[in-house]
């Protein structure tokens, strides 16, 4: 297999890997290729092996990353995923060896990810494999991985206003949700409008469309998020079924 760099020249002949298949998600899809056309002129990079497949990393130096950040002259990878028959193959490995050979000339690698593996986040366990170590927090789970390149370095920190660990409004649903996953467009304004509308749940939707959007999170997470009341219900793309549990779990 091959690495494919996304590029304008290509990036209408190419697919972008999480959904490929999912016709509910065709305008998304589309806004997820519209905004990766819109950040390679600012050094954002997605790599690919050449097959139809979730198997995949993008990153993009610190000083034009989405994710609210503190820090210079690092690399930040946005979404790293290696799923099905393409895990287990040394897949990720070669694509983050990639990411590492973009970053030669920069002190280092950081990625948002958990203290636990969770959907649509990097796996913790495959970072402290390959060096990575926590540098640090936010609540409710957050954490900072970081590798350095340079050891006279020092590492970036999670804004101070994305460590809250709870967003602002206090009533009802809020999500937060950007165009950075090809997922969120439809599970935003399709399942989790009428979820609210159908319980008669007050809801408050904010998409965010620019990387100062994006650094006044109250979170270090910018593809979905789902508050109840405040608090952090969700970060996972869930079918109404599903929120009914984490609401009714709220409620309580």
């Amino acid at each position: 297999m091959q690495i494919i760099k996304l590029a304008d020249k290509n990036i209408e002949d190419e697919h972008i890997c999480c959904a490929i298949s999912d016709k509910k998600c065709k305008d998304g899809y589309e806004k997820k290729k519209e905004w990766l056309k819109s950040e390679f002129k600012n050094g954002y990079s997605f790599q690919k092996f050449d097959v139809r497949g979730k198997v995949f990393i993008e990153y993009v130096p610190i000083e034009s990353s989405w994710l609210p950040l503190d820090g210079k002259n690092f690399m930040v990878i946005n979404c790293f995923w290696v799923s099905g028959q393409f895990k287990g193959q040394g897949n990720g490995k070669k694509l983050l060896d990639q990411c590492i050979e973009d970053a030669k000339h920069m002190d280092g690698i950081v990625a948002i990810s958990s203290d636990e593996k969770r959907p649509f986040m990097s796996d913790p366990k495959f970072l402290k494999y390959q060096g990575f170590e926590i540098i640090d927090e936010a609540e409710p789970f957050f954490k900072l991985w970081g590798l350095k390149t340079n050891p006279d370095a020092t590492f970036p920190k999670i804004k101070e206003s994305a460590k809250l660990g709870v967003c602002p409004d206090k009533e009802g649903i809020t999500s937060y949700y950007s165009d950075t996953c090809p997922f969120t467009d439809y599970y935003i304004n399709k399942e989790l409008r009428e979820y609210a509308k159908t319980k008669n749940i007050p809801i408050t939707i904010y998409h965010i469309k620019s990387k100062d959007d994006a650094h006044n999170m109250p979170i270090p997470w910018i593809i979905n998020s789902v508050f109840y009341k405040g608090n952090l219900v969700t970060l996972e793309m869930k079918a109404q079924r599903h929120l009914d549990k984490l609401i009714d779990f709220k409620k309580n």
